[in-house]
């Protein structure tokens, strides 16, 4: 490839979100886009998982391709003939991998899918626990990223996803990620459930200690606690499993799914979990009117029936076996500081104080970049990689290839 300099995207007319790096998108498939001027780059992005399954996964286009040509949206004043086959399908996959007989709600983003479990949690806490009417807590970690609604920023410790979003939403307690006993030492009896995501991806995919997860697990059974795992990025396949609590043996009581449950195409979440905790949300408490749109089932749909064969879980352990090898490799030869992974996602940690190395992971992104990889940082020196679970060996090796030359 050849470099091309691209101009930063300004505008009068777009609000300043986010700061993306400096190339413009035309075209993707596979583990491929190409730019605006013709150059192609390998994506190990993915969207934050979105794109799990690469871009424009055959499947999953025709899938769309043929809802479109029969119905879009009804809204939830009416049932549409996709709705509880989605349910269905998306609860047998989930269903055995939680606690208790499995129930599904249909969001749209993740964020939603997030705000929806606190809701649930929360009534079935004052209706089924008995907690005062107001009072309902619930405990969250360190480093956490949920999304960026009111509610879940107020429980943030990022100050830039929370800073100027005040007044903040009570009801929240934060403890240090991966400390069990604080955590359940936070636990009160004004407490309805622990949220936490198995793996924190925003973060720089940091793994908690092997014994984290179940001792929450049975901290929360003890007190009547709800755990809710956020696997809005590290479910449906990333981590090598259908969810990453299947690592530890854990079942949680509610999960959030998002991202990959969409393939790419459109933006689907869900909750799983018991029955009877999603079951004290009655008509009127709660709705969405594109959660559970048709197409957003028929995509859906495609995306369960990929994960039912066990392919593309089974893909990101293999291929996540290899990408560890090379990366411990780098850090072998001093080019990276630390790397964390765990199924086909890891974290990288720039060496600021390395000769002719970047000094931050933004620095490496654009190094990258010019050599027609696209990757994204995160809190300064680290890096995320989350591959195309349809990646292959060769691009694997040819990105990594790269990675090594930007390290240079």
């Amino acid at each position: 490839m050849t470099a091309v300099q691209h101009e930063p995207l300004t505008s009068t007319v777009l609000a300043p979100n986010y700061h993306p790096l400096p190339v413009t998108i035309a075209e993707g498939l596979g583990s491929w886009v190409t730019d605006t001027h013709g150059h192609r780059y390998l994506d190990l992005l993915s969207a934050y998982s979105a794109l799990n399954f690469g871009h424009r996964h055959p499947a999953l286009v025709a899938a769309a391709h043929a809802q479109l040509d029969r119905l879009t949206l009804t809204s939830r004043a009416f049932d549409h003939d996709l709705l509880l086959p989605f349910a269905s399908r998306l609860a047998a996959l989930v269903g055995p991998l939680v606690a208790g007989e499995p129930m599904v709600l249909p969001m749209n983003t993740g964020a939603e899918a997030v705000e929806t479990a606190i809701k649930a949690a929360r009534k079935w806490g004052y209706d089924v626990k008995g907690v005062p009417d107001g009072r309902a807590t619930i405990v969250v970690a360190d480093g956490n990223f949920h999304g960026r609604t009111t509610t879940i920023v107020s429980f943030s410790s990022d100050p830039d996803a929370r800073t100027g979003f005040g007044p903040y939403t009570p009801g929240f307690r934060r403890v240090p990620y991966g400390d069990a006993a604080a955590l359940e030492a936070a636990v009160d009896e004004t407490t309805v459930a622990v949220l936490l995501e198995p793996v924190q991806g925003e973060q720089g995919v940091v793994i908690p200690p092997d014994d984290f997860l179940p001792a929450v697990r049975a901290a929360c059974t003890r007190a009547d606690v709800l755990l809710i795992a956020d696997e809005v990025q590290s479910g449906l396949g990333r981590t090598g499993t259908t969810l990453a609590c299947e690592l530890w043996g854990v079942r949680p009581d509610l999960v959030t799914l998002g991202k990959a449950l969409g393939g790419g195409i459109v933006p689907v979440s869900a909750v799983v979990g018991r029955a009877d905790v999603l079951g004290v949300l009655t008509a009127g408490t709660h709705g969405s009117t594109f959660g559970g749109n048709p197409l957003a089932c028929a995509v859906g749909l495609a995306v369960v029936d990929l994960l039912d064969t066990g392919e593309p879980q089974a893909r990101a352990r293999v291929l996540g076996a290899h990408l560890g090898a090379r990366l411990d490799g780098l850090v072998a030869a001093g080019m990276l500081r630390t790397v964390r992974r765990v199924g086909l996602w890891a974290g990288l940690d720039v060496d600021p104080t390395r000769s002719g190395g970047p000094t931050t992971g933004r620095e490496l992104c654009e190094r990258m970049l010019a050599r027609g990889v696209l990757a994204k940082d995160t809190h300064g020196r680290t890096l995320r990689l989350a591959p195309p679970l349809t990646m292959t060996d060769e691009e694997l090796d040819l990105a990594v290839d790269r990675l090594t030359d930007a390290l240079a």
